[in-house]
């Protein structure tokens, strides 16, 4: 039998289990005391990826990342042309106390200067047609990030004491952990270390792209094949006027299949632009990800017009769309939310004191797919890497 994520918080707080129950998980291992890794190699730059080698460079562990792409961040990727602010194309949210950015930057001397706003208890969305507040669609202890994103957190706080540790355009194509050291191969490179973090999406393991020698023990497999990624997509439009309420919510049946929202992008910036954000995930994706891009646009319009009385299409001004299925190194969003726990807490465990996995999809099990999970897995795995 298969317990969902939503199913083992409802259990938790039944039971009267909060967040220590992470503890408890990590205990139930043979603990093992070991040296420290001289040098460790970190597959992927995104939020995990970024949060390992800041903290292991705070321990002075040699540390180098490998990054597929030109550029780091991976799915925290924002845009800053469209707008007087920047527009994040994946992560958008801080779905946590906004603790979360001292854990990250772990320096007590360093004051965070990022700022949040949570939504109003007053503000108004449709939700089939319904008027319905943040907290009816789960928006609840969610903030929007004011002119800047959790790239920016990352760029302005981490980034800066690791940049010369990314080698980018670096696409792994096997790991070899098999002897003393970890060999890490592109198809013209070697790398090699003590130990190596896969932080990479969940997604790519799962379509092959990184062979590894000996074959994941058969449980990790398992995980990797049989977990649900589900596909996304993010869109924004500007428009002359502001037409709509602060969030447009759609039923999608079953629940587990996706999510579909249509939210004020702009709501607590300092701005005089109108921006429509448009997130879709799972079968909520269709059929944007299957249309050119004249035909999305018409899509779009269409759709919100229905639900605006023709106002979309008349004070229609610009969109941008971002396709994460089509993302190279993404391939897709994230783990969807009614996944089994227990199968997310595989992905996450290391093998063989060799190989340690970070990042949205490797964690616990208690919490997966966001920003902060990404970055307490990766707190989690240099702790157990470290001793």
């Amino acid at each position: 039998m298969q317990i969902t994520r939503k199913e083992f918080l409802r259990m938790c707080g039944l039971l009267g289990v909060g967040l220590p129950l992470q503890a408890s998980l990590s205990s139930c291992k043979n603990e093992v005391i070991r040296p420290a890794p001289n040098k460790v190699l970190i597959i992927g730059a995104g939020a995990a990826g970024l949060s390992a080698a800041y903290l292991l460079n705070q321990r002075g562990i040699d540390v180098q990342i490998l990054e597929a792409s030109d550029i780091h961040g991976g799915r925290m990727m924002r845009n800053t042309d469209f707008a007087d602010f920047p527009i994040p194309l994946g992560a958008e949210w801080l779905h946590v106390e906004r603790g979360i950015f001292d854990e990250i930057v772990n320096d007590a001397s360093i004051q965070v200067d990022i700022q949040t706003t949570p939504y109003s208890s007053e503000d108004v969305g449709l939700y089939q047609g319904m008027e319905v507040t943040p907290a009816d669609i789960g928006f609840t202890i969610d903030q929007k990030f004011i002119g800047s994103t959790w790239f920016d957190f990352f760029e302005q706080y981490i980034v800066p004491s690791i940049r010369d540790t990314i080698s980018f355009n670096k696409v792994i194509t096997s790991i070899d952990y098999s002897g003393s050291e970890v060999i890490v191969e592109t198809a013209n490179e070697q790398f090699t270390a003590d130990v190596a973090m896969v932080t990479v999406p969940v997604k790519l393991l799962q379509n092959g792209i990184i062979n590894f020698t000996p074959q994941l023990p058969q449980n990790k497999l398992d995980a990797i094949n049989n977990v649900t990624v589900w596909d996304g997509c993010k869109a924004f439009i500007e428009f002359s006027e502001k037409f709509y309420p602060t969030f447009v919510g759609f039923n999608i049946t079953p629940e587990s299949a996706g999510q579909k929202l249509y939210y004020d992008a702009s709501y607590g910036q300092n701005t005089n632009r109108h921006i429509l954000g448009l997130f879709a995930v799972g079968v909520g994706t269709q059929p944007y990800v299957n249309l050119s891009d004249a035909d999305l646009k018409n899509f779009m319009l269409t759709e919100l017009d229905k639900l605006f009385q023709g106002k979309a299409s008349a004070s229609y001004v610009k969109h941008m769309f971002q396709n994460w299925n089509a993302a190279p190194y993404a391939n897709g969003a994230y783990v969807y939310d009614d996944e089994d726990w227990r199968r997310v807490r595989t992905l996450g465990q290391s093998v063989d004191n060799k190989l340690y996995f970070a990042g949205d999809a490797y964690t616990t099990g208690e919490d997966w797919s966001s920003v902060h999970t990404a970055a307490r897995s990766a707190i989690r795995a240099v702790g157990e890497l470290v001793g």
